[in-house]
């Protein structure tokens, strides 16, 4: 079994996948249960205040065995979790707690607490406890990059994974704000806008539902007032909904149309402030650890002067607007392979095939 596992972390981090958007204050975390190579419970955090991953996959594992769970059901499991499990009690009690008093012999975690203060806890608690436990991101042969055992390239790829899925909220813990990611659409010829200061379907409509995906795992999205008062937009994730999802507005002037969505269609909660860097510094206060910053240039320039941006999405469409109006500017069909030289990345666009890629001879 033991050559197998990063299966069953991959497994658990999946899970974590379905909580992200959901869990703030809480960083997503999924947890599988496994006994003789089998997983037998599984389990999400769904939302700050419910059951954690541990504890979900424990209960998972009760309800799937039903009214017939022998008293050692836990015997020989291992617990597979993307986090290290919280040490602390909370709003519910601590993981470890629970893991010891189901008998649980063993945890594997992909990461440690980035919280200097919990990190290792967890650990020394179990191991008191006699629970082993395994940490890859700590593990010296996970860790080597020179290593081309098959199991081991898979561990590292969930290390990898686990610490992508939390780094909003590693950022959070660490400095009580959110996470920002900027995303922009422009033109070949730099353009978010044109002359109108139209600015809606630079980009294609399938572009635009992959970023609309980008609201599906946002706690936050925030533009400008400009964004509301000419695309009066719902703000609302294109696929699947979000429910937990805060729509934030900046307007120095306070001036905003009453009857935009965001005001009017009876869904997410909609907060307006008047400065970004105030509006990031509630946000974090009140718990958000990600936010995504998705109307206005000067809205997104002025996050940027205040050193708050940490990621940029930059859709860039195969449009020349020039002076025209967006309908008609001049769209190109073909778009040549993107290449990255010195961290720049380099785009060709046209017609037919670019004259460089042409074969030589």
């Amino acid at each position: 079994m033991r050559q197998h596992e990063s299966a069953f972390m991959e497994r658990a981090l999946a899970l974590a996948q379905r909580g992200l958007g959901h869990t703030r204050p809480n960083p997503p975390v999924g947890a599988v249960v496994v006994k003789g190579g089998k997983i037998i419970g599984e389990g999400w955090h769904r939302k700050a205040g419910g059951d954690h991953a541990e504890v979900a996959a424990i209960k998972n594992a009760r309800r799937r065995a039903g009214r017939d769970a022998a008293d050692d059901l836990f015997k020989g499991t291992t617990l597979y979790v993307t986090l290290e499990p919280c040490s602390k009690p909370g709003r519910v009690g601590a993981c470890t707690d629970a893991i010891v008093a189901c008998g649980i012999p063993r945890v594997v975690y992909a990461v440690p607490d980035p919280n200097p203060k919990n990190r290792g806890r967890a650990k020394r608690v179990l191991e008191a406890a006699g629970v082993k436990c395994e940490c890859w991101a700590n593990d010296r042969a996970v860790k080597s990059a020179t290593s081309r055992d098959d199991e081991l390239i898979c561990r590292r790829h969930a290390v990898k994974w686990a610490r992508e899925i939390i780094v909003p909220f590693a950022k959070h813990v660490m400095t009580g704000m959110p996470y920002v990611t900027v995303k922009i659409a422009m033109s070949l010829d730099g353009k978010i806008c044109d002359d109108k200061g139209e600015a809606r379907w630079i980009s294609s409509e399938k572009s635009r539902r992959w970023t609309g995906c980008m609201r599906e795992v946002a706690d936050a999205i925030m533009v400008g007032a400009e964004t509301v008062r000419r695309d009066d937009p719902s703000l609302l994730s294109h696929g699947r909904p979000n429910p937990d999802l805060i729509r934030v507005v900046i307007s120095r002037s306070g001036r905003l149309p009453k009857k935009a969505q965001v005001f009017t269609d009876g869904k997410n909660e909609t907060l307006v402030f008047d400065d970004a860097e105030k509006a990031l510094a509630e946000l974090g206060k009140a718990g958000v650890t990600y936010v995504l910053c998705e109307g206005g240039l000067n809205l997104a320039r002025s996050l940027s002067d205040a050193g708050l941006v940490d990621e940029w999405v930059s859709v860039l469409a195969p449009v020349v607007i020039g002076s025209r109006a967006i309908p008609q500017a001049r769209r190109f069909t073909m778009c040549g392979i993107v290449e990255h030289h010195g961290g720049d990345m380099i785009c060709s666009c046209s017609r037919r095939l670019p004259i460089w890629q042409l074969p030589y001879g």
